[in-house]
């Protein structure tokens, strides 16, 4: 997911992917790429509509991004 040897720059992508397979089940095996592709989508929208973030003052990441305010603005 991002340069060779930079497994730093890795950190945001497995903290996404670790909230989706504990917190939206994603961890489980799906029988088809459409069971897959639903659940995700599901998970997608549940993270970024409905589950207030700290990092963005308990606010959803949807609303941040239509105010277009940064990450770095909230703190």
């Amino acid at each position: 997911m991002t340069e060779e040897n930079h497994c730093y720059e890795n950190a945001m992508a497995e903290r996404l992917n670790k909230t989706f397979k504990y917190e939206y089940h994603l961890k489980k095996t799906c029988r088809n790429l459409a069971a897959v592709k639903a659940i995700v989508k599901q998970s997608v929208n549940l993270y970024n509509n409905r589950r207030p973030h700290v990092s963005l003052g308990y606010e959803f990441p949807s609303v941040m991004h239509q105010l277009g305010v940064a990450k770095e603005e909230v703190a």
